[in-house]
């Protein structure tokens, strides 16, 4: 089993920043890829940017791909999400997904955290 554990959401103004972590623990081994996912109220779950684990692959979603960067510490077996010029539509409750397979589906993912709440104020 892997446990992970969502940090560092809140309420930001718009054009603001914040810094995601997720902390892994339990059998970190079994994992290749990491993601994180929104979602919004009366939305689907959808996929922000996820990361392979040598970090050397990374995909994005369009609509925050010049906004938003993913990264991850191996050592530590931590990934960030470091989130800039944040609008009002980037607030939903954001997920840390993990598993062995590269995807943009939730189903695509074994390991899911909690999620952590991100609101952007106008």
């Amino acid at each position: 089993q892997v446990h992970l554990v969502e940090s560092g959401g809140g309420l930001v103004q718009a054009g603001g920043s914040l810094r995601l972590s997720c902390a892994a623990s339990g059998r970190t081994s079994s994992i290749y890829f990491m993601a994180w996912f929104r979602q919004a109220p009366g939305k689907e779950r959808e996929f922000v940017q996820g990361i392979s684990k040598s970090g050397g692959t990374r995909h994005s979603a369009p609509s925050v791909k010049d906004r938003f960067t993913i990264s991850r510490d191996n050592v530590n077996n931590t990934v960030y999400l470091q989130m800039s010029s944040l609008k009002p539509d980037d607030t939903a409750v954001y997920y840390c997904a993990a598993g062995p397979l590269l995807g943009d589906k939730p189903a695509e993912y074994d390991y899911w955290g909690q999620g952590t709440q991100v609101t952007v104020s106008s």
